[in-house]
């Protein structure tokens, strides 16, 4: 079965990227796909270094949900053009190793009109990684962001615009990341 594991990359409470990410989380459970939220203001990780020899418990938590996910959803806000440090940090723990060949669907907030430079930014690290950026991302400006008291975005073309972006990044796992998995384990029965 398929599993989906999402990364909120900011450290503020009540972040509109983690709320994102939040109605994305309930979007995929609703749709009966097991989902693992790490949300990096609850998970604090160390500063990465790469001189540790040791990988701290909570990268660990990190690295195993990565590793197990088929397709891995990460949300940002934008501060001054980029990623946030939290979410970059965490990027850090991570190598080929654990994601090389998965599709990856990114998520954007920013205090302006849009968040681009910070997808612009992920889709980067992504590439460096081998992961596959889906061709879809979301980017919620000022003034799209408003949210109801459960955290739902109330604009509704962004609403329509997370949907689209979700079932094409789902099509997107299907076709690089479930399927193939499934076909490695047949080739690898006969």
């Amino acid at each position: 079965m398929m599993h989906i594991t999402l990364i909120a990359g900011s450290n503020r409470h009540h972040a509109i990227s983690t709320s994102i990410l939040r109605y994305i989380e309930n979007l995929l459970k609703s749709n009966n796909i097991p989902v693992s939220f790490i949300d990096l203001a609850a998970v604090q990780l160390p500063l990465f270094s790469p001189d540790s020899e040791v990988v701290p418990k909570e990268a660990e938590l990190l690295i195993t949900s990565v590793e197990q996910a088929d397709g891995i959803i990460l949300g940002t806000p934008e501060y001054h053009g980029s990623i946030s440090g939290t979410l970059k940090n965490a990027l850090d723990y991570l190598d080929n190793r654990h994601v090389a060949g998965k599709p990856f669907l990114t998520v954007s907030s920013a205090g302006g009109p849009l968040g681009v430079s910070s997808l612009l930014h992920l889709q980067s690290i992504i590439r460096n990684l081998h992961g596959i950026h889906c061709p879809e991302w979301i980017s919620v400006g000022e003034g799209q962001s408003i949210l109801d008291p459960n955290g739902l975005p109330q604009d509704k073309e962004i609403l329509g615009r997370i949907d689209q972006a979700v079932e094409q990044f789902i099509a997107l796992v299907k076709k690089l990341g479930h399927d193939s998995k499934h076909s490695e384990k047949v080739m690898m029965e006969t």
